[in-house]
């Protein structure tokens, strides 16, 4: 009889996730065909008591300023990373093909180097001619900025050992391998090995690291879920391509908020910080237009002043179009039956229907329900709603205006802008000076604004209290 000991073990030759038994497929990365037998189970072991190098102390006695971030010269991100890179952080930055993940960190990585702390900026993508020609072009030359073209771990370990930088980036994780692991670059053994050879290098010698992600075509980052657990910080870069904003968002941070988000803009001339970026979602005009409403979103803790467009137009076919764009559909075909069975507005049904957001901006918060409501409304109709006028407040299937977080950061944003009216939910709170508030209570009432409505524009403004 066999002893327990000496049971078969298979092992995924993908990444390396063992078992006891053999399995048609992985639970680990989901490959099929890939469980393999590896010999016998080895004995499970208890290990033994060492000697502490380093006693542990009271924490009050441990010293703090060896992790004081440092600045990376660009706000936006050191704003994310909540003020800077900290020695031996190990941050994990993804986003879609295109993006601008390299063009952000070659600037981040430019600007951050100095004689006291050189940049060791590492390519598995591109070569080293590549990398310089967008250098020149967006301006990040630098004498402390070293670079190098490598896709095996131990070149990119000795390159550390040779520059000895204080911020390392590599783009991307995916596309180094270790010679002394199976399998190819980017398969779940090898990114598991290089990000933990790497995140030991960061905090054996303090380095700050930057490590660049490839994501999946559902957004996820590429990999084992382990990297996520084992980085410090976790960045996503989202934006439409072809659109000129960019936003980095925090998905997880150990030295600061999570809750924060980085604007910037793209352009030929590389890419740069957006502290005010309000001006990219909206259309400035002498006069309004049907059809248009402008709301106040939240992405993390920053508000962002933004316009809902919507154009309604007779249809030529028996199924009217619904086109949405930075938009939720459903959320766009909610308030299209609110407003047929609560606002009373028939001519909806048998249009088609086009509701966009201007800059390329997502609006995904309930927040921006009630500017989408009163913005398909005004193109119903024909009318433009009144100028400098923001609304907010998720609106319900029973037609109630819902209160939302955060409405005094909001109207603050849209006063600081200019906007001197606004439609909020009831009990909404204080209210910044210098504008006038309607609290509405449902759509009914939201809707008395557009001229030709029960309540004329003057008893409205009457009712407005600052």
């Amino acid at each position: 009889m066999a002893r327990k000991a000496d049971r078969p073990a298979y092992r995924c030759t993908e990444c390396g996730w063992t078992t006891a038994k053999w399995l048609g497929r992985c639970p680990e990365c989901h490959a099929w065909g890939t469980i393999e037998e590896q010999g016998s189970t080895p004995a499970v072991r208890t290990a033994p008591a060492a000697r502490v190098a380093v006693p542990a102390v009271p924490i009050g006695q441990v010293d703090g300023r060896r992790v004081t971030a440092r600045g990376t010269g660009v706000p936006e991100l050191d704003r994310v990373l909540g003020g800077g890179l900290v020695p031996g952080a190990v941050v994990l930055l993804a986003g879609e093909p295109g993006v601008g993940k390299s063009t952000l960190l070659l600037d981040v990585a430019a600007k951050a180097a100095s004689p006291e702390h050189r940049t060791l900026y590492v390519t598995g993508e591109e070569s080293a001619g590549q990398v310089r020609l967008r250098a020149d072009r967006i301006g990040a030359l630098h004498d402390e900025l070293y670079l190098a073209a490598e896709t095996d771990l131990g070149s990119v370990l000795g390159h550390l050992d040779a520059v000895k930088p204080a911020l390392l980036v590599l783009d991307s994780v995916q596309t180094v391998a270790s010679a002394e692991v199976d399998g190819a670059p980017g398969g779940m053994a090898q990114v598991r090995e290089v990000a933990g050879a790497l995140i030991r290098a960061s905090k054996e010698r303090g380095m700050s690291t930057v490590l660049v992600g490839h994501v999946t075509k559902d957004g996820a980052i590429a990999g084992p879920r382990l990297l996520e657990h084992l980085v410090d910080v976790v960045l996503h870069f989202e934006g439409d391509r072809h659109a000129r904003l960019r936003l980095v968002r925090g998905v997880k941070n150990r030295y600061g908020a999570t809750d924060e988000v980085g604007c910037f803009e793209l352009h030929d001339a590389g890419i740069t910080s957006l502290a005010d970026p309000s001006g990219l979602f909206l259309t400035r005009r002498d006069e309004p237009v049907p059809g248009t409403c402008l709301t106040v979103t939240l992405e993390g803790r920053r508000p962002l002043v933004a316009e809902v467009q919507s154009l309604t137009v007779d249809s030529q076919i028996p199924s009217p179009r619904r086109t949405t764009s930075g938009l939720e559909t459903s959320r766009v075909s909610m308030m299209l039956a609110v407003l047929e069975q609560r606002g009373q507005i028939s001519a909806l049904g048998k249009n088609d229907i086009y509701t966009a957001t201007v800059g390329g901006v997502r609006l995904t918060e309930p927040a921006a329900d009630l500017a989408v409501a009163l913005a398909l409304a005004s193109a119903a109709s024909d009318t433009p709603l009144p100028k400098n006028l923001v609304a907010i407040g998720e609106v319900g299937l029973a037609g109630e205006v819902r209160r939302v977080t955060g409405v005094q950061r909001r109207l603050a944003e849209a006063s600081r802008l200019g906007f001197t009216h606004a439609l909020v939910p009831a009990d909404s709170g204080e209210i910044p000076p210098g504008m006038r508030v309607l609290e509405v209570a449902d759509i009914g009432e939201a809707l008395r604004v557009l001229p030709g409505r029960p309540r004329a524009e003057v008893e409205r403004l009457a009712e407005m209290r600052r």
